[in-house]
């Protein structure tokens, strides 16, 4: 295994920022917070009349209360998704030759609790009610899924463990992944955590892995697993404990640093209880975190004794060995595959991290994964690749010409315009202005002109009455 990851793990040194580099600092001092606990109470009633979902369990404590618990999203993934990456399509098949039953077996809470125990760890693997929900959901409905994981493991723990060596964390951190992303690179969480360990794009920034619109390292499986062990490592500067690091590194340290102060004032001072205990602060963690740190220890188990639950592993048919080539020009994969005669989805899941199949090198030397076998063909071949359909795929211009064959037109000023603007509107005012005057003018002139009518029509009136009166005498 190590001889077919040689050339990774050699590039790793190249391709990981230095621990001094990109320091993050987490802080971890305790000040008090305002909780509205009122609030958060109303909440939870709230869930408490839903329906239970399939990706949701309900548990009884000892004093009869009830609570939900949420698997990882990780959980939930369906085998057939899993199956569509290339590396899987490529390199994992069912074991025809594997002839155990499909059958779950059961075994009492003994032994679960010793084979837990006979896992070689330093971290404290403990068996409860909870953790056993999680061992039977791998152990069950996702049998599949674990099947997919362990052939899967062939590719990327020995990956893991390197990083986690390198900064002397506990190797059993490599099962971290499974329930983060199930081993899937291009896994990306309702949330927007993207890659295999699930980094948000602050986070994954802060830790050294560079996220733009063409390159996303938290895909790179190797740089990401550098970044997670320092995040890891200063989790655990923090808190001291592994379960608390677990469960910071799901729902964030200001997160466990709440539920401390909230399990401490829960004890008002009657009880010396050490509250930096995940167990202890369970009650004051959000839902998918209660289920986080239970789903690691059935990680850890089910990843062991797969063969005590009839689990069997997919093939495996290792990849070539690979190595890198450094490239200080754009280049798009497409020209590499068609001059090399590779597979496109080869070099796309050799280079999870290149999001458009763009290798920006003139923004900084690039690293682009080949098979090993085909780095020499690269160098050899350079210039026919850079200019394979180059006008075509790489077609951003960097230079253009104006067009000054077609008249210019001048564009007003923002004042002249204001100007105009005002000058045209007092025009249509004044225009309606006269108008209306006009209408008023023409109105008074047929008033005065009825009203001479009826004068004179009057004074007919009266004439005609005078003259009768004179005829009659």
């Amino acid at each position: 295994m190590k001889k077919i990851y040689l050339g990774i793990l050699a590039v790793a040194l190249w391709t990981v920022p230095c621990a001094t580099q990109a320091q993050v600092v987490i802080d971890n001092t305790e000040e008090e917070e305002e909780v509205d606990a009122t609030l958060e109470e109303d909440e939870e009633e709230e869930e408490d009349d839903l329906p239970l979902s399939e990706d949701e369990f309900a548990v009884t404590d000892q004093q009869g209360n009830e609570e939900v618990i949420e698997f990882p999203e990780a959980m939930t993934y369906d085998l057939d998704s899993l199956m569509n990456l290339y590396m899987s399509k490529t390199y994992l098949s069912n074991d025809n030759d594997c002839n155990m039953q499909n059958v779950n077996p059961t075994y009492p809470k003994e032994v679960y609790i010793e084979r837990l125990s006979r896992i070689p760890s330093v971290m404290e693997l403990a068996y409860n009610d909870v953790v056993q929900k999680f061992i039977d959901r791998y152990s069950g409905r996702l049998r599949y899924s674990v099947s997919y994981m362990l052939g899967a493991a062939n590719f990327y723990l020995p990956i893991f463990e390197e990083a986690l060596e390198a900064y002397q964390l506990p190797l059993e951190l490599k099962y971290l992944p499974i329930i983060e992303s199930a081993l899937n690179p291009k896994a990306v969480s309702h949330a927007g955590a993207t890659g295999l360990w699930q980094f948000m794009i602050g986070t994954g920034k802060q830790y050294g892995l560079e996220v733009n619109s063409l390159v996303d390292e938290r895909r790179d499986p190797i740089k990401s697993s550098y970044a997670a062990a320092r995040y890891l490592k200063d989790l655990y500067k923090v808190f001291g404990d592994w379960n608390l690091v677990i469960a910071a590194y799901n729902c964030g340290p200001e997160n466990i640093n709440k539920a401390i102060h909230r399990a401490q004032a829960a004890l008002k001072d009657s009880v010396q209880t050490n509250v930096k205990d995940y167990w202890h602060i369970y009650p004051y963690l959000p839902s998918e975190t209660r289920g986080y740190v239970p789903a690691f220890i059935a990680a850890n188990y089910i990843m062991t004794y797969y063969c005590d639950h009839n689990i069997c592993p997919m093939t495996t048919r290792l990849p070539a060995q690979t190595d890198t080539v450094v490239v200080s020009r754009n280049v798009h994969l497409e020209q590499i595959a068609a001059v090399l005669g590779l597979d496109i989805d080869q070099l796309r899941s050799l280079n999870p991290e290149y999001r458009r199949d763009m290798v920006p090198g003139l923004t900084k030397p690039s690293a682009i994964r080949l098979p090993m076998a085909d780095t020499g063909r690269f160098i050899d071949n350079q210039d026919s690749i850079y200019n394979y359909r180059a006008d075509e795929l790489l077609n951003k211009r960097l230079e253009v010409s104006i067009n000054d064959d077609v008249p210019t037109y001048k564009r007003r000023s923002t004042k002249a315009s204001r100007r105009n603007a005002r000058y045209a509107r007092n025009k249509r005012i004044a225009k309606r202005g006269r108008a209306t005057a006009k209408r008023g003018r023409a109105s008074a002139k047929r008033g005065r002109s009825t009203a001479a009518k009826r004068k004179a029509s009057s004074k007919r009136k009266s004439s005609s009455r005078r003259s009768g009166r004179k005829r009659r005498r």
